[in-house]
């Protein structure tokens, strides 16, 4: 009997090998951090080699971790940072530029330049996207016009697109493939065909034949022939959140959860019909099991949340390291007035202001750094703010009752008490995280664990979940509606910087 499941997460700091066991514990853990390249003001991108040999390091390493070989590896999940692009020789497997980072904001005028009279929306219909510099086919274009010969070769067959998890499949199986969540989040596929879209290929100029082969989200895509997992066959992808959503057992129609990770992510489940946002959220593939049906959702996504804490970091200094601006937060009762609006690389959902740059408002010589530290937590609280009501408002549309929501929580950042307190106050609901919060990971084993009967059913996943900690609302309204009416005449300093 193979006795675990294990998973891959090749996330936007750091690649990681989790194992699993059959009730969804994490068994062993391996993880290392890659470089972000900042190379001019706007853009970001990794070294896609680099991030493979720390899969390659992290796989065996949390193997040795557990004391087991690949033999007891039922099968391999893949979860990835999603938008992140890279372009790769097909003969060689090198890559012919670094990978542009889903951050990357270098594309600003390429997207207006496609969107034309139509505007952002233009291809809305079809993808469930805006125009932005968010997704992987607006850097796929930079790729081909900025790197000499790349579309000569791309045309003649000789180069592999994908996002991060046909990088790291291509290296562990030699195919390229991807699954139906990250083809989702290139504004190359058709939310109801479930493929690349042919015209809108053609006007992004991308030749159809270095795109990836579309599968489902759970199934056996071949074996692994590289690392310690030798033998072990790759039978799950997911894109970062939707593999969240999966492992948080989101799977009715109306469960919502929310990533705080390097930006935040709120998913709720729409069943298999795709929902189109008319309030600034995004449609996306949730996921599709093998030939069932596709599962879709409903998105808001955050730019910069768990990042904004690096930032105080790594940029400012007012922190050693990210737990300790818990502790410095709670050395004051309140924001002392300070407002952060952390729009690094503009405003994503569901403002979508590409325009935007980062403020602090509100400041006086009363504030310290104790109140800058609160600011930073409280920033993320009130941008998912605007991404539930946003969610409200779409769900209300379509008849689904998400006014009384209760929000499954995951990631980084919900180890953070007052946050998770804050983000309940302020959201005027329940906030509850799960006692396994590795819920990516964990929706990549289950995907794959699916696929080859290790689970038994959806059933499995939903027995699997369980309840760690519970927060409710305690502020008065009075107080909330304040906070948000000063965060938004914040939020509205940045605009029209750029």
């Amino acid at each position: 009997m193979r006795r675990y499941v294990a998973a891959i997460d090749q996330g936007t700091t750091s690649s990681r090998c989790i194992v699993f066991d059959q009730s969804g514990r994490v068994v062993g853990v391996a993880q290392r951090e890659h470089e972000q390249l900042f190379p001019q003001p706007g853009w970001v991108e990794h070294d896609a080699e680099t991030i493979w040999r720390n899969t390659e390091s992290v796989i065996s390493e949390a193997l040795e971790n557990c004391g087991i070989g690949a033999g007891d590896i039922a099968a391999v999940g893949v979860t990835n940072q999603r938008e992140t692009t890279v372009v790769w020789e097909r003969s060689t497997g090198k890559p012919i530029y670094n990978a542009i980072v889903w951050q990357d904001t270098r594309t600003a005028a390429l997207t207006e330049e496609l969107g034309g009279s139509e505007g952002p929306t233009k291809y809305a219909d079809r993808t469930g996207l805006p125009l932005s510099t968010y997704f992987a086919g607006p850097k796929l274009r930079w790729i081909l016009e900025q790197v000499p010969g790349a579309r000569e070769r791309a045309e003649g067959g000789e180069l592999c697109f994908g996002t991060m998890d046909s990088w790291i499949l291509w290296n562990l199986t030699g195919q390229h493939i991807t699954d139906v969540t990250n083809a989702s989040r290139t504004m190359l596929m058709d939310l109801r065909t479930l493929q690349w879209d042919t015209r809108i290929c053609a006007d992004f100029g991308v030749p159809p034949v270095m795109l990836p082969e579309i599968r489902s989200s759970s199934e056996v895509y071949g074996e692994i022939t590289t690392t310690a997992l030798a033998g072990v066959p790759v039978a799950g992808i997911l894109g970062d959140q939707q593999a969240a959503t999966f492992g948080q057992a989101c799977l009715s129609p109306g469960d919502t959860k929310n990533t705080y990770g390097t930006g935040n992510f709120m998913l709720m489940n729409t069943g298999t019909t795709p929902v189109f946002s008319e309030h600034g959220l995004l449609t996306t593939v949730c996921y599709r099991l093998g030939e069932d049906q596709a599962v879709y959702a409903l998105e808001g996504s955050i730019a910069v949340t768990g990042s904004l804490v690096q930032w105080l970091r790594d940029n400012l200094g007012l922190i050693g390291n990210a737990d300790e601006i818990e502790p410095l937060a709670r050395t004051v009762s309140d924001n002392g007035g300070c407002y952060i609006v952390p729009a690094f690389s503009g405003l994503f959902a569901p403002r979508w202001r590409p325009d935007a740059r980062g403020v602090f408002a509100g400041l006086t010589r009363f504030v310290n750094k104790g109140h800058i530290a609160r600011a930073v937590l409280e920033a993320t609280a009130f941008q998912t703010r605007e991404v539930i009501d946003a969610m409200r408002a779409d769900a209300a549309a379509q008849r689904l009752d998400v006014e009384k929501v209760t929000l499954k929580v995951d990631g980084g950042m919900v180890v953070n008490e007052l946050l998770m307190q804050f983000q309940s106050d302020v959201l005027d609901a329940p906030v509850i995280r799960p006692v396994v919060i590795e819920t990516t990971a964990l929706g990549a084993a289950y995907a794959a664990g699916l696929a080859v009967g290790y689970w038994a059913s959806t059933d499995d996943i939903r027995a699997n979940w369980a309840e760690d900690k519970r927060w409710t609302p305690a502020m008065p309204a009075t107080e909330r509606d304040h906070l948000i009416q000063e965060w938004n005449k914040a939020v509205e300093r940045t605009y029209n910087w750029v």
